[in-house]
C-alpha cells in the first residue's frame, strides 16, 4: 500500500541531474547565492536562463582537507545518497523556471556519519525550497 504512494516520487539520480557542464559550474560559482549550513557551504542559482531539464546537483570535497581519495569518495557517496532519497520530497519542480543548479561543498574537517550528513542536507533542501 505504501509503495503505491511513493511511486510518484523519483528516487533515481540520473546523469541529467548531475551538474557537469563547465559553463554551468562557472556560472553557478560566479553568480550564485550562498548558504552556510555546517558541514556544507551551498551555492545555488536558479536555472531559468539555462536550458536544463531538471535540478542539477554537484558535490565537492576538498583535497586539501581529505588527502586520500577513499575518504573523499566515501563522503561524496553519503551526500549523494542523502540527496537522492530526499530531493523529490523537497525540490519537486514542475516548471523549467523553478529548476536550480546546486553545489554542495563539504567543509567539515572530519568524516561524519550518514545521519548528521542526511539531517543537515534535509535542512538545506528546505531552505533552498524557501529561497527559490
Amino acid at each position: 500500500m505504501e509503495k503505491e504512494a511513493d511511486s510518484t516520487l523519483s528516487y533515481k539520480f540520473p546523469k541529467s541531474e548531475r551538474l557537469s557542464s563547465k559553463k554551468l559550474i562557472d556560472s553557478l560559482f560566479a553568480n550564485g547565492k550562498s548558504i552556510f549550513l555546517y558541514p556544507y557551504r551551498i551555492k545555488y542559482l536558479p536555472a531559468a536562463q539555462f536550458e536544463v531539464s531538471s535540478n542539477q546537483f554537484l558535490i565537492s570535497v576538498p583535497k586539501k582537507l581529505f588527502k586520500r581519495a577513499v575518504d573523499r569518495n566515501l563522503i561524496k557517496r553519503r551526500v549523494k545518497e542523502a540527496y537522492r532519497q530526499h530531493k523529490s520530497t523537497y525540490l519537486n519542480a514542475d516548471q523549467p523556471e523553478e529548476f536550480l543548479l546546486i553545489a554542495y561543498i563539504y567543509v567539515a574537517k572530519e568524516i561524519l556519519d550518514y545521519d548528521p550528513i542526511e539531517s543537515k542536507l534535509i535542512e538545506s533542501l528546505k531552505r533552498l525550497k524557501v529561497n527559490k
